[in-house]
């Protein structure tokens, strides 16, 4: 029996593992998942996990859904294109090697750190559940802090928060903790700033909607500067690029995302750091071996010559299921056609009745959009028990008195930027990093299988 195996269960993996238990007979390709998680993430909540509206739960899909593919617990480590085999370690540091007949690359991407002084040391990612269970504690310890502290210069950088990155998922976090602050401590006044150095906020929603969103968030009394971004960032402070220093204890950084280092370390063509693939996603010169998702460069054949999909979970999402048919193909199960995928627009959510979005291109803004997202993301979780849980979420969180709670589950050190991602099992950790070295090329590539996203797809 050929054994089909795919590495990575963000969006990309994990539907293309459903659409092949559907479209496969039986028998036919035994399906292996590695992943370091035992669920699948929907990445597009995250900030209502992080501003204390939804449970964790919610919004991990368990991969035990999928009821014929083994599951593998553990980290890719070591990919060997030639002999056709993957060396898997387990969460005690074991290893095995696992061989395959079809190889899938989904492992999604990492946070985008550049060379900024003290950013990997203080700031704190937005990518992960342990990531968003953190910040929401870490929100309400400084809130905490700052109503028994007598230095005004300590309260002030206490009550200060900083996110960079204005897209989505900047944007709707700053928005939502900004409300989870204000149930926790409503006499409590906070500071909040959005920085990005784009001219925009959320510029994938195209046309007003942007200066829309910019007008809400603004609204809310959230300081957002565009054309500025940090320079320096200490344990209680921020140095903006205008040189501007602005005490701070908490600093999200959202500002982008990079391909898995695996995709560097593969020696395959890469386009703007993500692996060559046919429209058909098939790796040139390696029969049986496919990718998608964040960590490939799909040809986008809607957009014109050199254009790629974007690094979206909408992408990722209608990927896996064409990725299903071609790999199917590969075994004599039906015809490998490119993948071919019209924007259908996106959703933002705001926080309360606020939000925008474009669904097939038509601008909406506040109930009509917030109504828009949370339908998409209740159909989208693709769970019936994560959708009741999500939509139980979501009707206790609006009949009932907020009460945030700080549980102090996850130590600092545990979701600084470098150590959630596992990023300390690559033989580079920083490959990922502007300005870092780059990792030499070989035969082999060394990564974590699995990745999160946090674009909003609708």
């Amino acid at each position: 029996m050929k054994r089909i195996v795919v590495v990575g269960a963000g969006f990309g993996g994990f539907h293309l593992l459903r659409t092949l238990q559907r479209r496969l007979p039986r028998g036919a390709a035994e399906l292996v998942l590695v992943n370091p998680k035992n669920y699948h993430l929907y990445t597009p909540l995250l900030p209502h996990v992080a501003g204390g509206r939804v449970h964790p739960a919610s919004v991990a899909v368990p991969l035990r859904t999928l009821k014929h593919t083994r599951f593998v617990r553990g980290s890719v480590t070591d990919v060997d294109l030639t002999g056709k085999k993957v060396t898997v370690r387990d969460p005690r540091d074991r290893d095995s090697e696992l061989s395959w007949d079809r190889l899938v690359l989904a492992p999604g991407a990492v946070t985008r750190i550049f060379d900024i002084p003290g950013l990997k040391e203080h700031a704190h990612g937005f990518k992960t559940i342990t990531e968003a269970v953190y910040l929401v504690d870490r929100v309400l310890a400084n809130l905490d802090m700052a109503a028994t502290t007598r230095d005004p210069a300590e309260r002030e950088a206490l009550t200060t928060f900083i996110v960079v990155g204005a897209g989505l998922a900047g944007a709707e976090y700053i928005a939502q903790a900004r409300r989870l602050a204000d149930a926790a401590a409503p006499r409590t006044r906070t500071r909040w700033i959005l920085l990005d150095m784009a001219d925009s906020v959320m510029p994938q929603l195209g046309g007003d909607l942007p200066a829309k969103a910019l007008k809400a968030l603004r609204a809310q009394g959230i300081e957002v500067r565009l054309g500025m971004s940090v320079q320096e960032v200490t344990a209680d402070s921020a140095t903006l690029t205008d040189g501007t220093k602005v005490p701070c204890r908490m600093l999200v950084w959202t500002a982008g995302v990079s391909a898995s280092p695996l995709i560097e370390g593969l020696g395959l063509p890469t386009e703007r750091g993500r692996l060559v693939v046919t429209a058909e996603m098939a790796v040139p010169g390696h029969p049986g071996v496919f990718a998608l998702g964040d960590a490939a460069a799909v040809p986008d054949l809607t957009g014109g010559d050199g254009a790629l999909c974007g690094q979206t979970a909408q992408h990722a999402m209608r990927q896996g299921p064409a990725l299903a048919r071609n790999v199917a193909a590969s075994l004599g199960h039906g015809e490998a056609r490119p993948y071919r995928h019209h924007d259908l627009g996106m959703v933002a959510d705001l926080g309360g009745l606020k939000g925008v979005a474009s669904p097939l291109h038509v601008p909406l803004t506040g109930a009509p959009a917030k109504a828009v997202a949370s339908a998409y993301h209740l159909m989208s979780l693709e769970s019936l028990s994560n959708q009741v849980r999500l939509a139980s979420d979501w009707i206790m969180h609006a009949v009932t008195r907020p009460a945030p709670i700080s549980f102090g589950l996850v130590p600092g050190s545990h979701a600084a930027l470098t150590a959630v991602e596992q990023l300390g099992i690559y033989p580079a950790a920083d490959a990922h990093s502007d300005g870092s070295a780059k990792r030499g090329k070989s035969e082999k590539a060394t990564a974590s299988s699995g990745g999160a996203r946090s674009h909003r797809p609708t």
